[in-house]
C-alpha cells in the first residue's frame, strides 16, 4: 500500500521516542487542572461551579484545534502541529502556575486562559498522536496506537501523584513549571529528529473517498460514542479528587492518589489490551469495556474508607482503559483516506465530552450529591454500548448485502 513514506531505520527509535514522549507529556499537561483541583477549590478559593466552568474554554479550543489540525496537517505537516501543541502547553502551564500570584479577581480569568491554551494543545496534537504510530509501525498499527494512548494515560497516572506531593509540600506551582520545561525540551528535540511523512492517499489502492467522513452516519455515530464515553471518563477523572476529599473525607494530600490509581489502572489496561491485540480481535474487548464502566459507576459511591475509595477508582480506570484508542482505531479503519482529520475529530470529541461532563456535574453539584451523580452517570456507557452494537450490526448487514451482489 502506498501512503507511508519509509523511515530510515536509525531514526525510527528516536522518532518513536519523540512521539511517545509527547503523548506522555500531553497527559501530564491535561491532568494538571484536575490533579490540582483541591488546591484550586481550596487555596485559590474558586467554587465547584467555577471549577467546572474552567473546562468550557478547553472544549471550545480543543474543537478549534482539532478542526484546524485536521486541515493544517496537509498544509504544514504533522511535525509542525506537534510543535504547536507543545508551545500551547507551555502557555497553559505558565497560566496555571501564574494563578498563584494573581489577585482574587484575576485568578479565574487566568485559569480560564490556561484552560483554553490546554484545549488548543490537546486539539492540535490529535492528528500527530493518532497518525504517527501507524506510520512508524504499520505492521502493528492498532497496537502502536494503543501504546501511544498508554503513554498518554501514563502521564495522567503520574501527574496527580506528583501534584499531590507538590501541593502537600506547599510547592504546587512546581508541577506546571516542570511541564513547561519538558515541553520546551520536546520542541527542541523535534528540530533535531526526523519524523515519517504521510503521502497523499492513492485513489487506486486506498479506500475510496466517495463517502467523506462528514457525510457518513458511521462517522457521527463514532463521534457520539466518543463524546458519551468522555463524559463518563471525565466524571471519574475530573471529580475523583473532589469526591474523595469532600464526600469521603480523605486527606487532601492523599485524595489525588485516587486519580493516580484511576490513570494507573487505565494505563495497565491499555498495556494488556495492546498485548492481546497481537493475537485477538479488538471488537469483543471494545464492547466489554462499557459494561465494566456501568459497574464502576455503581461501585465508586458505595465504597467506605480511603483504601476502598482509591481501589474503586482503580477499577474505573481499568473499565475505561483501551476504549478510546480502540474507537479511534475503528474510525481510522473506516476512513483510511482521512486519518489526520478523523483522528483530530476523535480527540475533539473526547475533550467535548470530558469538559461538558465536568461542567454538568459542577452545575448539578449543589442539588444532587456527587455519589448519586456517579450512579446516574452509568447511563452514558449504556448508551455507548447500544450505539457500538448498532454500528457493528449495520456494518455486518452491509457486508452481507455486498456478498449477495
Amino acid at each position: 500500500m502506498r501512503g507511508v513514506a519509509p523511515t530510515p531505520l536509525p531514526s525510527r527509535p528516536a522518532a518513536a521516542g519523540l512521539v511517545y514522549g509527547a503523548a506522555f507529556l500531553q497527559g501530564l499537561a491535561v491532568v494538571s487542572f484536575p490533579g490540582l483541583s483541591a488546591v484550586l477549590t481550596g487555596d485559590l478559593g474558586i467554587s465547584d461551579a467555577a471549577y467546572g466552568a474552567l473546562f468550557l474554554p478547553q472544549i471550545a479550543l480543543a474543537v478549534l484545534g482539532a478542526l484546524a489540525g485536521g486541515l493544517l496537517a496537509r498544509r504544514f505537516g504533522l511535525k509542525r502541529l506537534l510543535v504547536g501543541a507543545m508551545l500551547a502547553n507551555v502557555a497553559s502551564q505558565l497560566c496555571l502556575a501564574g494563578s498563584a500570584l494573581a489577585g482574587p479577581a484575576a485568578v479565574l480569568p487566568v485559569l480560564m486562559l490556561g484552560g483554553a491554551a490546554l484545549g488548543l494543545a490537546f486539539g492540535l496534537l490529535g492528528a500527530p498522536l493518532n497518525t504517527y504510530p501507524r506510520l512508524l509501525f504499520p505492521a502493528r498499527a492498532d497496537a502502536a496506537l494503543v501504546t501511544a494512548h498508554t503513554l498518554f494515560g501514563a502521564g495522567f497516572a503520574v501527574g496527580p501523584f506528583v501534584a499531590g506531593l507538590a501541593s502537600g509540600a506547599g510547592l504546587w506551582p512546581a508541577y506546571p513549571l516542570t511541564v513547561v520545561a519538558l515541553a520546551l525540551c520536546t520542541v527542541f528535540s523535534a528540530g533535531l529528529i526526523r519524523l515519517p511523512v504521510e503521502a497523499p492517499p492513492d485513489p487506486e489502492t486506498d479506500a475510496p473517498a466517495s463517502a467523506p467522513p462528514l457525510r457518513n452516519p458511521a462517522f457521527w455515530t463514532l463521534v457520539a460514542i466518543v463524546i458519551l464515553y468522555a463524559v463518563a471518563e471525565g466524571t471519574f477523572s475530573n471529580w475523583a479528587v473532589v469526591f474523595l476529599s469532600q464526600e469521603k473525607q480523605v486527606d487532601s494530600a492523599i485524595a489525588p492518589w485516587g486519580l493516580s490509581a484511576f490513570w494507573a489502572a487505565l494505563v495497565t489496561g491499555r498495556l494488556v489490551v495492546a498485548t492481546l491485540l497481537v493475537r485477538f480481535r479488538a471488537t469483543p474487548i471494545w464492547l466489554a469495556l462499557p459494561v465494566l464502566m456501568m459497574v464502576a459507576f455503581n461501585v465508586v459511591p458505595a465504597t467506605q474508607g480511603t483504601a476502598a475509595g482509591i481501589a474503586a477508582f482503580a477499577f474505573a480506570g481499568l473499565a475505561c482503559s483501551a476504549f478510546f484508542p480502540l474507537t479511534v482505531a475503528e474510525a481510522t479503519r473506516r476512513f483510511p483516506g482521512a486519518v489526520p482529520f478523523v483522528s483530530a475529530m476523535m480527540m475533539a470529541a473526547l475533550m467535548i465530552g470530558a469538559g461538558s461532563g465536568t461542567f454538568l456535574v459542577g452545575l448539578l453539584r449543589e442539588a444532587i450529591a456527587l455519589g448519586d451523580l456517579f450512579r446516574l452517570s452509568a447511563l452514558y456507557p449504556a448508551v455507548v454500548l447500544v450505539l457500538a452494537l448498532g454500528l457493528i450490526w449495520r456494518a455486518g448487514r452491509r457486508r452481507d448485502g455486498d456478498a449477495r451482489h
